[in-house]
């Protein structure tokens, strides 16, 4: 697939922006060994560094996780949120819930439960609502890459924020590009694969929000990213970031990625 640039428009690479890595533990960690590898992050993160740093574990740890990052730089996510309010929705949690854990973030989880652009937009509403940052993954499955199909799914995806939250939505919000076939596969988008759909959702921002705002967004690169990789992604034009999975689980391997710079000499 290629997409195609708008050359007559210049909205920079985003650069400007601080970049964000962000550690998605999914089902891993109990308590104790989330308090165990905050413990260990936290002491080796001392001084500040210089990405934005978010980890979301499991709900169980949220509020034991956050009272170890209080006075750090560390900001704290969950994994999921429901779009209501509150009700009877059993085994769900709202956004005011997890703001009360502690969460400044929250990401969403469209692939494996099947959950339609419709529905994310929804939470990624909810989210907003109750004072929660979202992080809105989108991306496309092999198949659709192989069709061709990646910028029109990618703008599908971005339509249903719009439809759902008006012209505003995206606005105090992360995006990753995250696609599905490099989800916890080992297999990751070449750079120039990457760097051609983040500049597809740059330009998609700047129609919609102007080129200032695209400008300023963040826009992270999420699948199979590794201490191996991530510098190379992190140099491609709007690349702001990275939304890391089982790279994040050790501590060791995830100050390597937030330290991302000094391995390529910056």
């Amino acid at each position: 697939m290629e997409i195609k640039m708008k050359d007559a428009v210049h909205l920079g690479d985003g650069k400007m922006v601080r970049p964000v890595i962000a550690g998605n533990w999914k089902m891993n960690k109990t308590v104790a060994e989330a308090v165990d590898f905050v413990s260990r992050l936290v002491k080796a993160l001392n001084p500040r560094p210089g990405p934005e740093v978010i980890i979301a574990p499991p709900f169980t740890a949220l509020q034991s996780v956050a009272a170890l990052l209080q006075g750090s730089p560390v900001r704290l996510a969950a994994q999921n949120l429901h779009e209501a309010e509150k009700g009877a929705y059993t085994g769900e949690i709202s956004g005011a819930m997890i703001r009360e854990a502690g969460c400044t973030h929250v990401s969403e989880r469209r692939a494996l439960y099947g959950e339609s652009s419709e529905l994310v937009a929804e939470k990624f509403q909810a989210a907003k609502q109750a004072g929660i940052k979202p992080i809105l993954c989108v991306g496309e499955t092999l198949a659709q890459r192989e069709n061709g199909t990646t910028e029109s799914v990618v703008a599908e995806q971005l339509d249903a924020l719009i439809n759902v939250g008006g012209v505003e939505a995206l606005r105090d919000a992360v995006l990753a590009y995250e696609p599905v076939w490099a989800i916890g596969t080992g297999r990751t988008a070449t750079p120039v694969q990457a760097a051609e759909v983040h500049r597809f959702i740059r330009e998609w921002i700047a129609g919609s929000y102007g080129n200032e705002a695209a400008a300023k967004m963040a826009i992270l690169y999420g699948g199979s990213v590794t201490p191996k990789n991530i510098a190379t992604l992190m140099s491609q034009p709007d690349i702001n970031g990275a939304l890391v999975g089982g790279a994040s689980l050790d501590v060791g391997s995830f100050v390597q990625l937030v330290a991302y710079q000094s391995s390529e000499g910056v």
